[in-house]
């Protein structure tokens, strides 16, 4: 097999660009069902966040997720620089912290949502959320306007009790019992 970059390039945009109706696509990724994320960098007054649905897990050893952050963002170029990030799954009744992170609030009133404090790192960590994750970054990808961040999980929490915030149809749900 031909190695990645070689087989499908890297990078480069498709020569065929017209592609799916760009409305017909939001509708189709509207019945993705994702937990409602938020990743966060910084430290102390010096700390931005942004509500994410895009990532996924990596591995197990080591411990590894993905997040997808706009490129051009103030929050794309902090997690650069300080080379790490906090990841949050939020549970259900924090639509508050979703919208926030998602930019119903200015970026300096958004960690007033929630109850907040930091990892040994100093990175922010959201008590209360089905599971957070204090990560260093290992890579960081470029593709279709975004930086795509790989995170080493260097500490964790988890919650059994409460139950994941959704997004579905472009609308917060969360898991009922079959």
């Amino acid at each position: 097999m031909k190695p990645w970059t070689t087989q499908y390039g890297a990078g480069e945009p498709a020569s065929d660009t017209a592609g799916a109706d760009p409305q017909a696509f939001r509708d189709a990724m509207a019945t993705l069902a994702a937990t409602v994320c938020v990743v966060t960098s910084g430290s102390g007054e010096d700390r931005l966040g942004r509500t994410v649905t895009a990532a996924i897990s990596l591995g197990v050893a080591p411990a590894a997720i993905l997040v997808s952050i706009a490129a051009g963002s103030e929050l794309a170029e902090l997690i650069r620089e300080t080379g790490a990030f906090s990841y949050a799954m939020l549970s259900e009744g924090q639509d508050d912290i979703a919208d926030a992170f998602a930019g119903a609030l200015p970026p300096e009133e958004r960690f007033f949502e929630g109850d907040w404090s930091s990892w040994t790192s100093g990175e922010p960590r959201l008590l209360d959320a089905v599971a957070s994750m204090d990560c260093r970054v290992a890579q960081a990808f470029e593709a279709e306007g975004h930086v795509l961040f790989v995170g080493h999980v260097r500490d964790l929490a988890r919650s059994e009790k409460r139950k994941p915030l959704l997004w579905y149809g472009r609308a917060y749900r969360t898991v009922s019992p079959q």
